[in-house]
């Protein structure tokens, strides 16, 4: 992760392998207009050009980024990294991008190291061949260098920027090197002292009656886990719960997947990398707000010991729910964990999961849905996404699908939908039987959690860190409102 620092160098005079430069219309090319009318730059949303600094700055290259005469944070965000993308072979970036405030200084410190985000883990170097430059540092030039609160929103942005990285790091990890066990001893080992950790076997989880985790893990050789982390800081002024899915793989177990269909499955746990690394994030952030985390670990594999559609699972709550499609695994592997949430008391819950398929369909794959049981405390997750720079939108809970989450003729609930639509709205309606009064929100995060396409401001290909940002957001605003 490169470091970033604050500057009060003007862009001329910035020493550093490239400079990043906001141009925000015509007015602002400056002694550069020739240049970039040359390279066709017309400031259009998005536009980036690189060429040669010459005599016009002590850098070597300079990345001309187009931004809108008044940038919100997340232009600048974005902005910054796709010119950390541009300068690709730099170790060192300068970046003048003229920010107007404080909040824009964390948004472009942001932007970096998201923008700069790498997963090789797995890419072999050949002998002899050239190390591939990686980003050492960046220096934000801004006249609020010397301000304390611009060196702490700085510091606040490496921690957020980090965990978004982890939960990436997370989803990007090949599948059979993250089953169960595996996911636990990363999480484990991530988590540090900053919370506290417990994780629940299939022993215990059997003992605790969690019958959804346990029906959707059977099928595997690699038995689930619940991994419950707590922060809790001295005078809390809130609780908040959050809820993750975790499947490590999902092949669909016997209602098995198209071979096509699996080939990105390995995603299928981001909502659990993402509880997780938010968590950490506010402990180290010193957040005065207790957060109580599970992160609900399973492979949903076919086998003769899988769970079979027709089956009917005991609950924790003692609700029995007879299975329909074991490919709606997510919802069975959650809803015993809303019930240990409720348990713990907290004054707000949010689950984020890549769960249905239907969501995307509806928003596309950069927006997630936002459901829950109180329509205030869901504006107020959608105003931290908003601030966060996620896309994310409302969508309602239908009241028609209570009545066919109850329509089994054998168990108190079934857990699929028997039409096919509103799939989104009936996986919500399920979980919401399990949450009781508690102000509730559920993330469906399956479009944005991974990128197949190309690699675009700061999204990279494969897992985004979806959602990390917006737990963190809501987390600071309730511990500032309460």
């Amino acid at each position: 992760m490169p470091s970033v620092s604050l500057s009060t160098a003007k862009p001329t005079t910035a020493r550093a392998d490239a400079l990043i430069l906001g141009i925000r219309g015509d007015d602002d090319k400056g002694d550069l207009g020739e240049t970039l009318d040359l390279l066709g730059f017309t400031g259009e949303k998005g536009q980036t050009v690189t060429f040669p600094a010459g005599e016009a700055a002590k850098a070597s290259l300079i990345v001309a980024v187009a931004l809108p005469e008044e940038p919100t944070a997340e232009d600048l965000r974005r902005a910054t990294a796709r010119g950390v993308r541009a300068a690709k072979t730099a170790t060192s970036v300068a970046i003048a991008l003229h920010p107007a405030g404080v909040d824009e200084v964390e948004a472009i410190a942001e932007g970096v190291t998201l923008g700069s985000y790498r997963f090789e883990s797995y890419k072999t170097k050949k002998k002899g061949a050239a190390k591939k430059p990686t980003l050492k540092s960046a220096a934000i030039l801004t006249p609020f260098a010397r301000q304390s609160t611009a060196t702490k929103a700085v510091e606040r942005a490496a921690v957020v920027a980090a965990a978004v990285n982890t939960a990436r790091d997370w989803v990007n990890t090949p599948p059979g090197d993250k089953r169960p066990a595996d996911l636990v001893e990363l999480m484990t080992a991530h988590a540090g002292t900053d919370v506290k950790v417990s994780v629940w076997d299939e022993r215990r989880l059997a003992k605790e009656r969690c019958g959804g985790i346990l029906g959707v893990g059977r099928g595997s050789d690699s038995p689930p886990r619940l991994v419950t982390l707590s922060y809790e800081p001295a005078d809390p002024v809130a609780h908040l719960a959050l809820v993750g899915k975790g499947i490590t793989f999902d092949s669909g177990g016997l209602s098995i997947k198209p071979g096509a269909s699996m080939q990105t499955m390995k995603l299928d746990m981001a909502g659990a990398a993402a509880v997780v690394a938010a968590t950490v994030a506010i402990a180290r952030l010193g957040l005065p707000i207790k957060v109580t985390a599970f992160a609900c670990i399973a492979e949903n594999m076919p086998s003769g010991g899988a769970t079979r559609p027709g089956d009917v699972l005991t609950m924790r709550n003692g609700a029995t729910v007879e299975v329909h499609n074991t490919d709606a695994e997510g919802r069975l592997v959650l809803a015993p964990r809303h019930a240990l949430a409720a348990q713990a008391k907290p004054d707000h819950i949010v689950d984020v999961a890549t769960l249905t398929g239907a969501c995307v369909v509806a928003l596309g794959s950069h927006t997630s849905g936002i459901l829950g049981n109180d329509e205030a405390f869901g504006d107020t997750v959608l105003a931290a996404s908003k601030s966060a720079g996620e896309s994310m939108w409302p969508l309602p809970i239908a009241e028609e699908m209570q009545g066919i989450v109850k329509s089994s003729s054998i168990a108190d609930l079934r857990q699929h939908n028997p039409k096919p639509y509103g799939g989104t709205l009936f996986a919500a309606a399920f979980l919401r039987e399990f949450v009781s009064e508690i102000p509730w929100a559920h993330l469906d995060i399956a479009g944005p959690s991974f990128n197949e396409g190309s690699a675009f401001d700061y999204t990279p290909v494969g897992g985004t860190g979806s959602g990390v940002r917006t737990l963190v957001k809501l987390a600071t605003e309730l511990a500032t409102t309460q």
